[in-house]
């Protein structure tokens, strides 16, 4: 997303702005840290991360309402109890390239006032990619452990890490009185190939990656299963502590974490100079593949700790340290295999079927190749030996095939014409204004392709469409896999297919009696329904919402929409002209309707439907109002409406509600929270109202 920059933006759309990205971060921190389950890679919300903490110290006014978004982590899961942590649990900030590190170490001189010529020692030490675990000791004896949670309360996992064979249930030697040792619980590679085997023996699902199997396993209500799973630790951190510090260093300290019977990691140095740090980092990244686990950077550390004491922290990370993360790993494999797989929308993908292969501890046999430009680019043939990275460390990539080991008589790839699921003409429809084809080739099939039938389903019942209740994703992907529910046809003769079967739907997980009733009913109530909800549930390609109605307004029944794209279909020039006169509809977007209609399957399984829905025409739109002809945008959170309620109250009185923002827009109306469409209002001078405004004007 293309946004202002930082010294650009006003205090109000840096406030509106900077409170999305918490939010956008806090939902991110609970999918990582409570649900290990991220949906984006390291890289991806580090960047979010930036630019949040680029408004906080562009507008310092921000910080009284940063505590909660300045904790790391996510909530505790209310699964487990709860332990508060004495000393925070903070996060890394993170550097990117030697220049970083460099400017890291000049940041911490100058607010020391350390001088260029006087050393100032560091230690550097691999970054685990794993569960970060607090452990105390009271007299020696292992008392609390708990996950790092919020920050400031983590999750009570005592029992588990009490089975985590490399963790001393006694600390060894003098050590102090309370002692509360930091570090990474994980996952080696080995293990963790040969756990997931066992899972896909079991038939259970496999984890995607030693982090997430790390997780998943410290964090089970039964402590067996935890005993179970092949965990270890690594200590590189301590929180409270009662007694005398074992040493004045960081280096120091872990070492004495080794003396105790910690395990610690051998790669931990001590650097004096930015060059031996950047000479060990390379040495680490050098050792990666080999480790044995999985390590996504190397960390930095004032080794002093009387000097860690006068740094102190900034927000929710510490002065005196940093992360330096690696680029995304790449290794080398056979690819074996092509294989086309045909998503939602119909978009044809290349995927890779390569030679199993390790990419940063986690198994890599299948990568993307984009579409078909992409494999013609660069020539992948089945056979080759190929360069696969892992994108942000998450999806794999072929990047480059190895030339000189290409193999003889490898014959370059041909894309295929057809849907591999339906055998559909699967078509790139060309751009007017370029003369150039689209990316990606479509199925044109839409209701009959089973590649695409659960999400056409989905699509077909959802709120915008034929909104049927109780007839949600889950209950889709259910029916669909039983073989009751494949078409939307099958939809309205449920209730009759159900009445002649032994086994009812009321005897199924999950439903009742009741529950059945009313999803019949809900069924029923929609056998009639509004022309552009009927149109907009067929899910022709291209055709939103606004495109729904206007082709309802302007066919008026659902017969004369097909008669004339079926007659465009056949070359009629004149059906053409009236579907590209509609305002709006573009060739791209005709095409697409066209090649709808054009397909027999398509009109079967409409001919199907409509023996048992009637679709009804569209509701009068006003010839004057006070906003008849304008286009409007609302943006922000309404309050005496819903967006969907906004919406058709301005469609009715014959306005045009468009999603952006441009200089075509004649209104925008702006409720709490709205963000970068009141700049994009600003620098196209349109016209903004407040919703109460809105109602005025329009005589609400």
């Amino acid at each position: 997303m293309s946004r202002l920059p930082v010294e650009q933006l006003l205090p109000m759309e840096a406030h509106l702005e900077w409170q999305a990205l918490g939010q956008e971060l806090a939902a991110h921190d609970i999918r990582y840290h409570q649900q290990d389950a991220p949906v984006i890679s390291d890289a991806d919300y580090d960047a979010l991360r930036r630019r949040y903490d680029a408004i906080l110290a562009a507008f310092p006014e921000l910080q009284r309402q940063a505590t909660a978004i300045a904790r790391v982590g996510a909530k505790p899961s209310e699964r487990f109890s709860k332990i508060r942590h004495v000393v925070p649990m903070l996060s890394l900030a993170n550097t990117f390239s030697d220049e970083e590190v460099g400017e890291f170490v000049d940041r911490v001189r100058r607010f020391l006032d350390w001088p260029e010529a006087r050393e100032l020692t560091f230690t550097a030490e691999p970054k685990i990619d794993g569960l970060s675990c607090s452990i105390r000791y009271e007299k020696g004896l292992l008392t609390k452990a708990a996950t790092r949670g919020d920050g400031e309360e983590g999750e009570d996992v005592t029992a588990n890490v009490r089975t985590i064979r490399s963790i001393p249930q006694r600390l060894r030697g003098d050590v102090p009185s309370v002692l509360e040792v930091r570090g990474e619980v994980y996952m080696a590679t080995a293990d963790f190939l040969a756990l997931n085997a066992r899972q896909e023996a079991d038939g259970k699902p496999p984890f995607a990656n030693p982090r997430n199997a790390a997780a998943g396993s410290l964090r089970q209500l039964d402590p067996s299963i935890t005993a179970s799973r092949p965990l270890t630790f690594f200590a590189y951190a301590w929180g409270a502590i009662e007694g005398d510090l074992p040493s004045e260093t960081q280096s120091g300290m872990v070492a004495a974490f080794g003396s105790m019977g910690l395990p610690v990691n051998p790669l931990t140095k001590r650097c004096v100079s930015v060059e031996e740090m950047i000479a060990h980092y390379r040495l680490i990244e050098e050792k990666r593949p080999t480790l044995g686990y999985d390590i996504d950077g190397v960390v930095y550390k004032v080794d002093d700790l009387a000097l860690q004491q006068r740094l102190g922290f900034i927000s929710r990370s510490p002065r005196w340290a940093t992360a330096r993360k690696f680029p995304a790993e790449q290794a080398r494999t056979v690819l074996l295999d092509i294989d086309i797989q045909v998503g939602r929308t119909g978009a044809l993908t290349p995927v890779a079927k390569l030679q199993p292969i390790t990419v940063g501890g986690v198994v890599v046999s299948n990568a993307t190749l984009h579409n078909e430009d992409e494999i013609a680019r660069k020539d992948v043939r089945v056979g080759d030996t190929v360069i696969v990275q892992r994108a942000g460390d998450v999806i794999p990539q072929i990047v480059a095939v190895v030339l000189e080991q290409r193999p003889e008589g490898a014959k370059a790839y041909e894309f295929p014409h057809l849907c591999p699921a339906c055998g559909s003409h699967a078509v790139r429809e060309i751009d007017p204004k370029t003369g150039e084809a689209e990316v990606a080739r479509r199925c044109t099939a839409g209701l009959i392709c089973p590649a695409q039938a659960t999400e056409r389903l989905k699509h077909f019942a959802s709120r915008n469409a034929f909104d049927i209740e109780g007839l949600g994703d889950k209950q889709i992907e259910a029916f669909y896999s039983d073989g009751i529910i494949t078409r939307p046809r099958d939809i309205f003769t449920l209730e009759a297919r159900d009445a002649r079967s032994l086994k009812k739907l009321k005897d199924r997980e999950g439903y009742g009696e009741t529950s059945v009733k009313k999803l019949f009913a809900a069924i029923v109530a929609r056998r009639y329904v509004a022309l552009n909800r009927f149109i907009f549930g067929l899910g022709i390609r291209h055709v939103g919402e606004t495109t729904a109605k206007q082709l309802a307004r302007h066919f008026g029944s659902i017969q004369r929409l097909r008669e004339v794209a079926v007659q465009a279909s056949a070359d009629g020039e004149v059906a053409k002209a009236e579907l590209t006169g509609i305002d709006g509809i573009g060739p791209i977007l005709a095409g697409s309707i066209v090649d709808f209609f054009g397909e027999a399957h398509n009109l079967e399984e409409l001919d199907a439907l409509m023996a048992y829905v009637t679709p009804e025409a569209m509701e009068a739109v006003a010839a004057e109002s006070p906003v008849s002809g304008k286009t409007v945008v609302f943006t922000g959170a309404l309050e005496r409406m819903s967006r969907d309620e906004a919406k058709a109250m301005a469609e009715r009185l014959g306005a045009k509600v468009s999603g952006s923002v441009s200089k075509k827009t004649d209104l925008v109306v702006a409720g709490p929270g709205a963000g970068s469409k009141l700049a994009d209002a600003k620098k196209h001078g349109v016209e903004v109202i407040s919703e109460d405004e809105w109602f005025e004007r329009v005589g609400g």
